[in-house]
């Protein structure tokens, strides 16, 4: 039997700190956006504080505010009361990296993200992850293979994105995160999960 969510159509939506994935996962926001989701951006403390090659944290601050009309969620007290509240009916973090995969396996909540899938979850809130970590097949494997079997946590599919140069290496295919969000919300795993 599926769930069905009828909570207001706000998604928590966080970014942590796998900077090379930001570009690909902005324009998976501007399509939840545009399908009718209310946005409610949320950054890891890597990823709401550390400049790299890829942009500033204030860039992407800006532009996540810009696209969705929300400043982003970057405190343990803005996102202790998303379930409580009833401020959104599932959450995704995309990208997620071997960190946060290993936080919210072992259930600590004392980041910004990993505190907003505890709010959900003590609901029974779907949490979508999207793995982007260079140790998907080695150190947090154990981790993406504990939340498979975990209620409530739901995967975009992923796979190997360099096999060659970086053989233990996974990345979901973050254009697949609306179709994912669509089934977790009928608390189905969307299918194929490996790419």
């Amino acid at each position: 039997m599926t769930q069905r969510i009828d909570l207001p159509r706000t998604v928590v939506f966080a970014l942590c700190g796998s900077f090379c994935t930001f570009g690909a996962v902005l324009p998976q926001i501007q399509a939840l956006v545009g399908r009718g989701w209310q946005v409610l951006p949320a950054l890891s403390w890597a990823a709401a504080r550390q400049d790299t090659r890829f942009g500033t944290a204030e860039s992407w601050r800006r532009q996540l505010t810009e696209v969705t009309g929300h400043a982003p969620i970057d405190t343990l007290q803005q996102a202790e009361p998303l379930g409580p509240r009833r401020m959104a009916c599932a959450m995704v973090v995309a990208p997620c990296t071997g960190t946060t995969l290993a936080k919210l396996d072992l259930g600590l909540s004392d980041t910004p993200v990993t505190m907003a899938a505890k709010s959900l979850l003590r609901r029974g809130l779907p949490v979508v992850v999207a793995p982007s970590t260079n140790d998907g097949l080695g150190a947090s494997a154990a981790h993406i293979a504990a939340l498979l079997q975990r209620k409530h946590f739901y995967f975009v599919p992923f796979g190997q994105d360099d096999s060659i140069h970086k053989p233990n290496s996974l990345k979901s295919d973050m254009t697949l995160i609306p179709d994912t969000l669509d089934c977790a919300l009928r608390g189905i795993q969307l299918q194929p999960l490996l790419l």
